[in-house]
């Protein structure tokens, strides 16, 4: 305000030192400064983006807010009931199904043949983690401790907990709905279940296309974000604190890369993400479990911390049981699910390019996704600050002046010295930029479905030009607005996700009944495994699958 000020001064100095001319009909009158003219439209522009910030405020308040927040968790509650809680009951299996497959299942990890446009079960995962796992899994969690106490990783995990059943209802549904493109790469997503699944159901069937349009628009500028502008910035910032490295050099040497995995397409991206995702995963844990050895003597405490805070057992100075539970239950919730993204339809996208044929396994994939986004790594994340002493576990008072990132960096020197600083920098890093390459096909995806395949070459090039820009800029008004977006999608997802809810149950009823129940014993009958909507589909696949 103040520059403003002075601006203004100079522009009425100048004003009044200019000579008076003709007015436009002849007359006299003051000629008006140029000065003046340009702090009259820099203030009408700060006025109309004041005016753009307040209502994405008042928007994002809403859709990142408590009432979204009750119907992402609860959407995830009812659709556990709904399959008796299969992420627990049939945990054994799905572990089977997705980790332990990596090691004893060839399918699982082998690579597609060039003729194929798919990618395998363990690549579509690698990707999907890589858009889900990024910088939030590192200072989210940490901001999530500092405002809302120990306690509030109790609701994380709650949260995951439920969000294991929204993400494998999207996986089911994009597998059953998925289709094949003029390329001959598989094309699925909320989108198409949206507009495929509620076409034929009464009342909503009319909102089908409509909602499936919005979906894809919202992640479409989302993308753009979220996922590139804003995780460029962080690597950017990163290197020129760490490192020193110009953040427009950062920026072009990213976008160079990103080149030339995003213009390969899925197949590029997942060959490459299957390889990033493992070493980021296994050095971040490695790095975390080694200061958890250090503190094991602190894990009792942080166990008994988590619980005792989320549930209001230990007073802190200023704040009402009620008070305490709410601030950990909202921060808990909010942590668990923009980490791993169940119910915001984002991850199906790349799930359905899987080679799979059975949406139940695609589907156990999703609930493998949450379970080591949430419950391991930002569990480890949670448990690196909290053994670390820069919390005091009985009053949630943080000791350190550092936040975010920082706090666990400063918690992780404990273990790795000086090299902590560095550790994050690189982890933020490779967290960032496999987040940039998931996004790219979530966007590509979505303009394909909105203007056809031919269009998506221009969404990528203008992607990765949008990475330099992200790097040397602040864009803060249009992180924002973008953030919004993504939470926008979860409207119309959930809507489809809910509607279609009775197909979920049938598919993954008549999974356990071909699978589960014949290999407990059960008498053996015939019966047809549910894997597409489209007859063709279901034949090809149906086809396939006898001949594994």
């Amino acid at each position: 305000m103040r520059a403003n000020s002075l601006f203004y001064t100079q522009a009425h100095a100048e004003e009044g030192s200019t000579k008076v001319a003709h007015g436009p009909r002849g007359g006299k009158g003051r000629k008006a400064s140029p000065a003046r003219f340009s702090y009259e439209r820099r203030e009408i522009m700060e006025n109309i983006m004041s005016t753009i910030s307040n209502v994405n405020n008042a928007i994002n308040g809403v859709v990142w807010g408590i009432p979204m927040l009750i119907l992402i968790i609860g959407t995830g509650i009812y659709l556990t009931a709904g399959m008796k809680f299969f992420q627990i009951t049939h945990i054994k299996h799905w572990m089977n199904e997705t980790f332990l497959a990596i090691f004893k299942k060839k399918h699982v990890t082998a690579h597609t043949g060039k003729e194929e446009s798919s990618i395998s079960q363990f690549q579509a995962l690698s990707t999907a983690l890589a858009a889900t796992i990024g910088v939030g899994n590192i200072a989210g969690v940490a901001g999530a401790i500092i405002t809302g106490g120990a306690g509030a990783v109790f609701w994380m995990w709650l949260s995951a907990l439920f969000g294991m059943m929204t993400n494998y209802s999207e996986n089911v549904l994009g597998i059953y709905y998925r289709r094949k493109n003029p390329k001959g790469e598989w094309s699925g997503g909320a989108m198409y279940y949206l507009q495929d699944g509620l076409k034929g159901k009464k009342v909503i069937g009319v909102l089908a296309k409509p909602l499936a349009v919005l979906f894809s628009l919202f992640c479409v500028f989302a993308s753009f974000g979220i996922g590139n502008m804003t995780q460029v910035h962080e690597i950017a910032s990163s290197m020129e604190d760490t490192f020193q490295i110009p953040p427009l050099a950062t920026g072009i040497i990213i976008a160079v890369i990103a080149a030339l995995v995003v213009l390969g397409g899925i197949k590029a991206i997942g060959s490459v993400t299957e390889k990033i995702v493992p070493f980021m995963a296994c050095a971040y844990i490695l790095g975390t479990v080694i200061v958890l050895i250090l503190n094991i003597t602190s894990v009792p405490a942080v166990f008994a911390a988590i619980f005792a805070n989320a549930f209001g057992l230990r007073p802190i100075a200023g704040a009402t049981v009620g008070m305490m539970i709410k601030q950990a239950m909202t921060m808990g919730f909010k942590r668990g699910v923009f980490s791993n993204e169940a119910g915001l339809g984002s991850s199906v996208m790349v799930h359905s390019a899987s080679n799979v044929k059975e949406p139940v396994v695609q589907g156990m994939w999703g609930i493998f996704e949450v379970f080591f986004d949430t419950i391991v790594v930002c569990t480890l994340t949670a448990f690196t600050v909290l053994s670390s002493g820069l919390i005091d576990l009985d009053t949630g008072e943080v000791l350190s002046s550092a936040t975010g990132a920082s706090l666990v960096s400063e918690a992780l020197s404990e273990g790795l010295g000086t090299l902590a600083g560095g550790f994050v920098a690189v982890a933020i890093c490779l967290f960032a930029f496999s987040t940039v390459l998931g996004w790219s096909f979530y966007g590509t995806k979505s303009c394909e479905y909105l203007f056809g395949t031919k269009a998506t070459i221009v969404y990528k090039v203008i992607f990765i030009v949008c990475i330099v820009f992200g790097a040397t800029m602040s864009f803060d008004l249009a992180w924002e607005i973008a953030d919004t977006l993504n939470a926008l999608m979860a409207i119309p997802n959930l809507i489809g996700v809910l509607a279609l809810s009775g197909t979920v149950f049938a598919i993954t009823g008549n999974y356990i009944n071909r699978k589960l129940k014949k290999s407990a014993g059960a008498q053996d009958t015939v019966v047809t495994p549910m894997l597409s909507f489209d007859p063709a589909i279901q034949k090809m696949q149906e086809e396939t699958l006898e001949t594994e």
